[in-house]
């Protein structure tokens, strides 16, 4: 029984897909010979041979195989069935492999391509919104600084009357008599005022010059701005378009050879960077003006404050000392409310804290009581399972909660002794203000004579003082 101790044949699923050196393995189909098909799951190439056998009834000798060659014969045509079936059955399962991956890689590969166009016109929306934004910015920065060279412009012509009375006002001294005729403080403060107001004429036309260029280069910045938005908006409605077309949608045809065309001109990093060019061509510009506009604010604001000192020199020292400890007063009065109620909140704060660490007591023992209750599990069903390691995460969870809140609690209580000693200290210092300005505004302005002027002079002296 040398022949039956072939090994059983085990059908499994192929793991490979179908591919053209397969071919080679194939058994031939035509050959009928049976050992060639098993090939070496057979113990010989040949199954036996027929012996000649004498019949002495008929006095003839004719050929038969013996009885072992015929259950060879049978065992091979099994063990043949078999083979050729789980062949068959493995081709079958690649064959339905290969069109299951065949689909999925085409339909990954168009999704692929869909979401990369879904990215790729979120790009562009992306730049297109931040080309409109500084579009928009650069638009209101051209008004804020035309609207700035026309105050500037109005603030040169207004300084003509204070020059004009301080001016008359070195003519109307010149008819003091006796021993007031002095070259005192105010006498002074008058020469240096007609100097001052000269000074400031000449600093305002030269930041008007300044002006008239800068807006040039922001009209400039602007039109390339403009330009490019305009390339995103016909870009993203394309790549929209694009992104939504479907198999099943009308349009879609064959165009051969239409991959091998490449007309593009930018690569995505020169893309960007042509946009970021622009965009920051126009942030530079955008920033030069608001420097310029600062600097047209702070040439007005000097020169009202350098003619506001010199028409008032007299009086100055006390107008401003009283301003100051007013806007002071003021400020710490505000802080001291502010502090108060950060106080109020600080306290309700440490209680709320206090109370959340308590909370944390209850799921502390609710997780350990579970922890120790499992440890009384029995055998094989001591597992260091899900619930297990969830368990040990939420004790790990619930310690390191209640470390953050006692860290934050000690924290708040410090900060709350510090907001009680700022508290003590704004008050001291209030009734300090108080008492300065009673003397200052009382006792000492009470006695002085106000502002001469006529608020109608002219608007640079009603800018507020640096």
């Amino acid at each position: 029984m040398a022949y039956y101790d072939n090994p059983a044949l085990v059908r499994t699923r192929s793991c490979t897909p179908i591919t053209p050196e397969m071919s080679k393995i194939l058994p031939y189909v035509t050959d009928k010979t049976i050992s060639r098909h098993l090939g070496s799951y057979g113990r010989s190439m040949d199954l036996g041979h027929a012996k000649n056998y004498f019949n002495p009834a008929t006095r003839t000798v004719y050929s038969r195989y013996n009885p072992n060659d015929w259950f060879l014969s049978n065992s091979c045509n099994y063990s043949l069935s078999d083979k050729e079936r789980s062949f068959a059955e493995r081709l079958r399962a690649d064959a339905w492999r290969a069109v299951k991956e065949t689909d999925a890689r085409t339909r990954n590969r168009q999704n692929d391509v869909t979401k990369r166009l879904g990215e790729r016109v979120y790009d562009i929306t992306f730049w297109k919104s931040e080309l409109n934004n500084e579009i928009n910015a650069m638009a209101t920065e051209i008004e804020n600084l035309k609207e700035y060279k026309r105050t500037c412009e109005k603030a040169l012509a207004d300084t003509a009357n204070p020059l004009h009375i301080a001016e008359e006002c070195l003519m109307n001294r010149e008819k003091r008599q006796g021993i007031d005729l002095v070259n005192d403080d105010v006498e002074k403060s008058l020469i240096k005022e007609v100097d001052v107001i000269k000074k400031c004429q000449a600093k305002m036309k030269k930041v008007l010059d300044k002006a008239y260029v800068q807006l040039k280069m922001d009209r400039a910045a602007q039109h390339a701005l403009e330009i490019d938005a305009k390339d995103k908006h016909h870009a993203q409605g394309l790549d929209d378009r694009m992104q939504q077309l479907r198999n099943s949608s009308a349009g879609v045809g064959y165009i051969p050879g239409i991959e091998n065309i490449d007309n593009t001109i930018t690569i995505p990093e020169s893309w960007a960077r042509y946009t970021q060019e622009n965009i920051a061509r126009s942030q530079k510009e955008r920033a030069s003006s608001e420097r310029l506009r600062g600097e047209i604010d702070s040439t007005l604001r000097q020169c009202a404050n350098d003619m506001w000192n010199n028409f008032n020199a007299v009086n100055n020292s006390f107008n401003t000392r009283v301003r100051e400890t007013t806007d002071a007063r003021n400020k710490l009065q505000a802080h001291l409310q502010k502090t108060m109620q950060e106080i109020f909140d600080m306290e309700r704060n440490i209680a709320l804290l206090r109370k959340a660490i308590q909370d944390k007591e209850q799921p502390m023992k609710v997780a350990q009581t579970r922890l120790d209750e499992r440890t009384r599990r029995i055998n094989v069903e001591l597992c260091n399972d899900p619930v297990m390691k969830s368990l040990q995460r939420e004790v790990n969870e619930i310690r390191e909660s209640v470390r953050i809140l006692k860290e934050r609690l000690k924290s708040s209580e410090l900060s709350l002794a510090r907001l009680m000693k700022t508290k003590a200290t704004l008050e001291h210092d209030i009734s300090v203000k108080d008492n300065s300005l009673k003397i200052d505004s009382s006792f000492c302005m009470g006695m002085r004579k106000g502002f001469p002027m006529d608020p109608k002079v002219g608007p640079i002296f009603q800018m507020p003082i640096c």
